[in-house]
């Protein structure tokens, strides 16, 4: 276990709010939009989740690191936290099967990382004066000087961060001799979503997030999916005409998280960035097609504008969130396209919408038709 001496640390916020607490990972600086996470388990699969990419994660749960971490229980290929924020930063772990400690992990990834503050306080704070831009530094103690880095740290709002973390060639997963051919677009995309793919026997070419439609299609795909993914989806304009070509082509089409939100941007409905966004494991949404109530897993801090939704009539609603009447999932009319801005991979999170996997599944054999 790599030696850890807990050495002072300080979190500043945008808004000039400090936080002094002790080091977590690697010594070091670094910068990211601020935001939390309710979950109170599964922090390996937020830590890798790409969709976090450039955020600073505060967990609500006051415990971090207490079962390691484990090889096989990550997102993507590492860490994708620009910096983590918790309360207790745990090194002893009591599971048998982790891998390594928390603290070797991000020492591996060069995650810098601040403990021991009142992550309540602090919670409460971003909850009241929303999300913004923050600073995390376990070697410099100037905050002039850390006021001047974050000063140049761009807003969330605007940016595009997808083809950062995208794949840079194209891979396959599942079985070769599977009878559904599925493209997906990756934005971001979670290990999880390909495991459901491939629980249903459908065999996945994923692509890199500047793919043209053309180019997917002369793989000779049954359906396309459009990916979770992190930053401004406005700001993704090759990602938008690349669904625009899915939905003229009359191609079954299935969009999680940023996926839902470019579908409705394809639609001529605008998204915005919202005040803290959604993220934890036991959001409700109900599906208001079916009639019945899930709790869903969560991380975005952009939708779509529900105004736009409603006073558009090229799409049907079909899931709102029962928190805030948020608009959750959508599909457009006259066609085999539907989408939702929950994780029902939900890894981690229940398995209350894993049907949507099945009903993409049904749409491409053509069982289901609206």
């Amino acid at each position: 276990m790599t030696n850890y001496t807990k050495l002072p640390a300080i979190l500043l916020l945008a808004d000039g709010t400090v936080f002094y607490g002790k080091a977590a990972g690697k010594i070091g600086t670094t910068t990211g939009e601020i935001c939390f996470n309710t979950g109170m388990t599964g922090y390996q699969e937020v830590f890798t989740d790409p969709s976090y990419f450039g955020q600073i994660m505060v967990t609500t749960n006051a415990h971090i690191g207490n079962y390691g971490m484990h090889r096989d229980e990550i997102e993507s290929g590492g860490i994708k936290i620009a910096g983590l924020v918790c309360k207790n930063y745990n090194i002893n772990y009591s599971r048998k099967e982790a891998t390594e400690s928390i603290q070797d992990n991000f020492q591996n990834e060069n995650i810098v990382g601040i403990c021991d503050i009142d992550t309540r306080a602090l919670v409460r704070h971003i909850r009241n004066k929303g999300a913004m831009n923050a600073i995390i530094s376990s070697e410099i103690t100037d905050l002039q000087l850390l006021k001047k880095k974050l000063e140049e740290v761009p807003s969330m709002d605007g940016l595009e961060l997808s083809s950062v973390v995208s794949t840079k060639e194209p891979y396959y997963y599942g079985n070769p001799d599977a009878a559904i051919k599925v493209a997906a677009l990756d934005l971001g995309i979670k290990k999880n979503i390909l495991r459901n793919f491939d629980d249903r026997e459908l065999y996945i070419k994923i692509f890199p997030a500047k793919t043209t439609f053309e180019e997917m299609n002369a793989w000779g795909a049954n359906g396309y999916f459009i990916s979770n993914g992190p930053g401004d989806p406005s700001a993704m304009p090759y990602a938008i005409e690349t669904v625009k070509a899915v939905l003229e082509a009359d191609k079954p089409l299935f969009g999680i998280c940023l996926g839902h939100q470019l579908l409705a941007e394809a639609n001529g409905i605008g998204t915005m960035k919202m005040f803290n966004g959604h993220r934890g494991l036991n959001h409700p949404v109900k599906n208001i097609i079916k009639n019945h109530c899930e709790v869903t897993s969560q991380n975005h801090g952009f939708g779509v504008v529900p105004e736009e939704v409603k006073a558009s009539d090229k799409v049907e609603i079909t899931h709102v969130n029962l928190n805030d009447d948020s608009i959750e999932g959508i599909r457009v009319k006259g066609k085999k396209a539907f989408s939702v801005q929950y994780h029902p991979e939900s890894s981690p999170g229940p398995h209350d919408s894993r049907y949507l996997f099945d009903d993409f599944v049904s749409m491409i054999k053509g069982d289901l038709v609206w």
